[in-house]
């Protein structure tokens, strides 16, 4: 049996300005992330915002977990800081709140159905948040001496070292240190209650991948695995979704 795995939807919200169903709201996901997950022989699919305001339906994130396998969710806009009890400290850092509620509602229904969720950059972000953690808001104006996570000129090329600390990552990936694409302004600042860290960054000791012993995968990673390009020289990503299918196969 083939296992089908979730992955959550970045947002578009309706805006009369873009030429395309410019009055309408979008649900998208960048195309890397489901070849990925299709790499290891798994169906991707994508996982609408079940709530409408035009039309009135019982499928919510239940339904979803209770039809699906496992759910990745994925990278893309911050993560509201009043989730964590703080205020924007500037406007463009106030993040997506009506995603993350959605996001979260998909990580409690996944969970409670025992199925594997596998977080992607904000993916683990939005774990630590939803588990009681907090965020650094903008890596450089928070954290003195951080190494530069993101760069949008090189992008997903920008790289630096981690250094794989937990026994479980080291496991799969079969390496104690490496090298990961890095894109975020964000990150971990209090790790939630009953999450693990799995590895940090070889250079500021940044929280860079975490994983909760309490569940049977719940597994978050900083870094992008679905854009790793061949022979760059980082993590081989394939251990990691191997180990996160296994786990979705194991129903």
């Amino acid at each position: 049996m083939i296992p089908t795995v979730g992955l959550s939807a970045s947002f578009f919200a309706a805006d009369p300005t873009r030429a395309l169903f410019g009055g309408k709201p979008l649900a998208y996901l960048e195309h890397a992330l489901a070849h990925w997950v299709m790499s290891g022989g798994a169906l991707p699919v994508l996982v609408p915002e079940p709530r409408s305001s035009t039309h009135t339906h019982r499928i919510d994130a239940a339904c979803y977990a209770e039809s699906l396998d496992g759910l990745v969710l994925a990278g893309g806009s911050d993560v509201w800081p009043g989730h964590y009890g703080e205020a924007a400290l500037r406007p463009e850092w106030e993040g997506e709140r009506t995603r993350d509620e959605y996001e979260r509602a998909l990580l409690e229904a996944f969970l409670a159905k025992g199925k594997p969720v596998l977080g992607v950059c904000r993916g683990l972000q939005l774990i630590n948040v939803a588990l009681g953690g907090s965020l650094h808001q903008d890596i450089p104006t928070c954290v003195e001496g951080a190494a530069r996570h993101r760069d949008q000129a090189s992008y997903d090329r920008n790289e630096h070292a981690v250094t794989v600390e937990g026994a479980w990552l080291s496991g799969v990936l079969g390496a104690v240190e490496g090298r990961v694409n890095s894109v975020h302004h964000q990150a971990i600042a209090r790790l939630a209650p009953g999450l693990e860290v799995e590895a940090r960054c070889a250079d500021d000791a940044l929280i860079e991948a975490i994983r909760s012993p309490e569940h049977r995968f719940l597994v978050g990673v900083q870094w992008h695995p679905e854009w790793r390009l061949a022979g760059d020289g980082t993590i081989d990503p394939t251990p990691l979704l191997t180990a996160f299918l296994e786990a979705a196969g194991r129903r």
